[in-house]
């Protein structure tokens, strides 16, 4: 519907563009040419008209080198489509216009399938590595808990951490040291695909 249209205007932007051209032409040619004024003559001539006897041949008249430019409408019309070529952006065709939103609702729909994914929320729980920096990983322990319930993968949404601590520190009377305990970090909530 927008496409019919913008053709509709296109068409319409070309024929009145091509009518002023056309109009301006004619004008310019017309303020060129020697118009004769006064009244045409009939073929019969009044006794105050007689042929007057022929001089000297007249003498060629030498083109001008650069004629000064005339500030008048139509030169003025010229100059701004002139102008109007460089501003404003060049027009496409029907078909060239039509490709170029075909591209953009491929690129737009193709957007559009990797969002609309279905997601599922599950539960459980699922133990975070460790990782190289000492950091719980708790990607591995989401597709885990994903995979788990039949899914490929999983982004975490929920963890839990718990300490784990050997039977040592339960001993009455006995210090606690480093490395008596350690926190476990569990994914118990992911969003699987």
């Amino acid at each position: 519907m927008h496409l019919q249209r913008l053709n509709r205007s296109l068409t319409a932007l070309k024929t009145h563009v091509g009518t002023g051209l056309v109009a301006s032409l004619m004008l310019a040619l017309a303020s060129d040419a020697g118009w004769p004024q006064g009244q045409p003559s009939l073929g019969a001539q009044s006794p105050a008209q007689q042929p007057v006897p022929q001089g000297p041949a007249p003498q060629q008249i030498e083109p001008r080198a650069a004629e000064p430019e005339n500030p008048g409408l139509i030169n003025e019309i010229g100059k701004l489509l002139e102008k109007s070529k460089s501003i404003l952006p060049s027009l496409k065709s029907p078909s060239e216009t039509v490709d170029d939103l075909n591209t953009r609702a491929k690129d737009a729909g193709e957007s559009l399938s990797n969002i609309a994914r279905p997601s599922i929320m599950v539960t459980g729980r699922a133990a975070c590595l460790v990782s190289v920096n000492g950091a719980p990983d708790c990607k591995a322990g989401a597709d885990k808990l994903c995979q788990s319930k039949g899914y490929k993968e999983g982004k975490s949404l929920d963890t839990d951490a718990a300490e784990k601590c050997s039977p040592k520190v339960f001993i009455p009377g006995r210090k606690r040291e480093p490395g008596d305990c350690k926190t476990e970090n569990y994914v118990t909530r992911a969003l699987c695909q």
